[in-house]
């Protein structure tokens, strides 16, 4: 009987920004206009990438796939923290709850390994140009996506069976979206199973793909340094600093929210990191990518070039 009292839960309410009181507004544009921006990007170079044939390479075929990843990532986020900001304390239900966690997982892990793909893609073609076309096949590129997706699927069934086996005495998630941890504090018993499964998923997640992508610059700096001339150094290693450039912010903000101490939690400063990695991180990819990148920027230039002819 004790055991059916706590499972009564059958919805979440999330507190969200409540405690910016009178500039949840001001938040509301801010964010709304972030996301515009960040669909817009996505949008814009998934679109880019499969009408030029200049950019049918595997790396851009994981640049397109990581756009995807993180449209649909913040969809399943970024609406509902909107309305929550004008419409306040919007119910969720526990299925809508456990979904929410669910596909926020997948994606993260899947967005995680992508770059790890991204970065095994720079590896070949800068210290096995010969072989490039051998190595990076179709086969070889849908097999990395592939991975990337099951990993995450894997992990995400693990996460949410183990949390969601839990019963919850709280209804009130301090927090704008189903996150681990927020949602693990509402359990009416001990967690530390939880926290563990938790603890070394994150790190299998986070310290795997970075160790993977760290390997491969390592050998892709010791590549370089071969080449005779500074110019081809630095033309060489210019084809990497979008795919560094993101990989130091993502995995920057996943170590510092997902593997810092417990005690370190606080709620403004869970908010600020979440908002980073939900809403910032993914804007990045489109602004870094576009911005710094010649061939997507040229290939721009023609799409715009076409549709004015």
């Amino acid at each position: 009987m004790q055991r059916m009292n706590f499972t009564e839960v059958t919805e979440f309410i999330f507190l969200g920004f409540s405690i910016f009181g009178k500039h949840q507004i001001t938040l509301f544009v801010v964010f709304l206009t972030v996301y515009i921006l960040t669909l817009a990007g996505n949008v814009i170079i998934v679109t880019v990438i499969c009408v030029d044939h200049h950019l049918h390479t595997p790396m851009y075929f994981f640049l397109s796939m990581l756009a995807s990843s993180e449209t649909v990532y913040t969809l399943i986020i970024v609406p509902r923290m909107l309305s929550s900001l004008i419409l306040h304390n919007q119910p969720i239900s526990l299925v809508g709850c456990a979904a929410q966690m669910f596909l926020f997982v997948i994606l993260a892990i899947n967005n995680c390994f992508l770059l790890t793909a991204m970065g095994f893609d720079r590896y070949v073609a800068i210290c096995k140009p010969l072989r490039y076309t051998v190595i990076m096949n179709k086969g070889m590129c849908a097999m990395l996506v592939c991975g990337s997706f099951g990993i995450g699927l894997v992990m995400a069934v693990l996460h949410v069976t183990a949390m969601f086996s839990l019963p919850f005495c709280g209804t009130v998630v301090d927090h704008f979206f189903c996150d681990i941890y927020p949602v693990m504090k509402l359990s009416c018993i001990d967690t530390t199973i939880n926290e563990i499964i938790n603890y070394v998923v994150s790190s299998f997640v986070i310290c795997v793909p970075m160790g993977l992508i760290l390997i491969s610059y390592i050998l892709i700096i010791f590549s370089i340094l071969k080449i005779a001339s500074s110019k081809g150094r630095k033309k060489t290693f210019a084809t990497c600093t979008s795919h560094l450039t993101v990989v130091i912010v993502h995995y920057g903000c996943a170590s510092i929210a997902y593997l810092k101490p417990k005690s370190e939690n606080s709620v403004g400063k869970d908010l600020l990191l979440s908002v980073t990695y939900t809403i910032i991180t993914p804007l990045l990819n489109p602004v870094v990518y576009s911005l710094r990148n010649k061939e997507v920027k040229d290939a721009l230039c023609r799409a715009v070039g076409k549709n004015i002819s």
